[in-house]
């Protein structure tokens, strides 16, 4: 593989960049050259941090002649306008999950890269993550028989964790639908082959201060007869940290004492002091923590996938195996860089010429399944789908 070092561009310093900052920093193949953001004292902070471009405007960071790939973590409503923007530039785009909020915005994005010859990837999102990977290649090598079905469930304080209005308003991409389903339907996707059929699911929304979907279940079927269930709840309550040796979504240690924090920190603020206390820890504000790197992959809770002779379960350290007559540990190493596979993907498409595998097409289909346990909830039937993408192989050149 090539040393060549991408320069990305950021559009928008929030919560998405914050997570991604470890990586950005720490992966050799990768150089910070700019960044968009509205909020002054972001662009104050990226400018010192990394002696680099800030503009106020996305379209401003577009032209900027330094920049090789922009990666768009704005808000998700502003997704589409600013990835198109990217590629009306001639950049290529990693844009955060979900890809839009709309299957028509998710299509003007692939014809706009597609017109312009420029890669779009969709990620970073949880099937990314190592175990997941080691999973499927698991299921690749034949040894276990075909995967039949896969059951992922997790539940977190997510909706009480200090939102800006829109996050909770699931038209402009608010709740957990758009934001959490997004990771579980690409890990079901990508260990099923891709080919998802039909979707039948039910939603909750049971606290009328968090106006939005907080909770869903899904059953999603595919080709060849595998089916998976998906579960998500984001109330609070139970933690499903728990299942994973309480080791956190992102990696690290988890303090089963901090039970119930995000509810409190909450109690007795209004939306207007609520979303200021994000924005307060977000990037360039008061009380920014820089994320650091954890110790142990990611993962998205409890994940099993059943194949005719064994269960496969990812772990932040290893992936378990529950075959006919044994049960065995397949090791994971530590990882030296967060969120390396991200970056693996993103480098080999545009040094190498290798198709990324979480393309603008793939990335629909995954928004096509999410947008579909809306649909399903609201209209009380299965959905069929239309616009799914069975998996790339790895290592497909490309052919934009």
């Amino acid at each position: 593989m090539s040393a060549r070092r991408l320069r990305i561009g950021v559009a928008g310093l929030g919560r998405a960049f914050t997570l991604m900052l470890p990586t950005f920093t720490a992966d050799p193949r990768v150089r910070l050259v700019a960044a968009a953001d509205p909020r002054a004292e972001a662009r104050e902070r990226f400018a010192r941090d990394f002696s680099a471009a800030a503009y106020e405007s996305v379209e401003a960071l577009c032209a900027d002649d330094s920049v090789d790939a922009i990666y768009v973590a704005t808000p998700h409503q502003f997704h589409a306008r600013h990835a198109c923007a990217a590629a009306g530039a001639g950049k290529h785009i990693l844009v955060e999950k979900p890809m839009a909020v709309t299957i028509e915005e998710a299509a003007r994005m692939v014809k706009a890269a597609r017109d312009a010859k420029v890669h779009l990837l969709v990620g970073p999102s949880h099937s990314f993550d190592a175990p997941i990977a080691r999973t499927r290649s698991l299921i690749e090598s034949g040894d276990y028989g075909r995967v039949r079905m896969i059951h992922a469930m997790y539940y977190t304080d997510f909706l009480y964790r200090p939102r800006r209005p829109e996050e909770l308003d699931t038209a402009q991409g608010g709740g957990v639908v758009f934001s959490q389903a997004a990771h579980q339907v690409d890990i079901v996707r990508l260990l099923a082959g891709g080919l998802a059929r039909t979707v039948r699911a039910a939603t909750g929304r049971w606290d009328d201060a968090r106006p939005t979907e907080g909770a869903y279940s899904a059953l999603v079927t595919f080709d060849d007869g595998v089916f998976a269930s998906l579960t998500y709840s984001g109330y609070g309550h139970f933690d499903g940290d728990e299942l994973c040796g309480f080791k956190s979504e992102i990696g690290g240690s988890r303090d089963a004492s901090q039970y119930g924090g995000a509810r409190r920190a909450l109690a007795g603020i209004d939306a207007q002091r609520e979303a200021q206390a994000k924005n307060d820890r977000t990037y360039g504000g008061p009380r920014h923590a820089a994320a650091t790197q954890s110790p142990w992959h990611e993962h998205f809770g409890l994940v099993i996938a059943s194949c005719e002779r064994a269960d496969l379960r990812p772990q932040p350290d290893a992936v378990l195996v529950y075959g006919d007559e044994e049960r065995a540990t397949v090791r994971l190493d530590k990882p030296a860089v967060p969120r390396a596979e991200v970056i693996d993907e993103l480098h080999a498409a545009l040094v190498d010429g290798v198709a990324p595998r979480h393309d603008g097409a793939w990335g629909l289909a995954t928004l096509e399944v999410c947008t579909a346990i809306l649909r399903s909830a609201a209209q009380g039937r299965e959905i069929s789908l239309e616009h799914q993408v069975p998996l790339r192989p790895a290592g497909a050149p490309a052919g934009r």
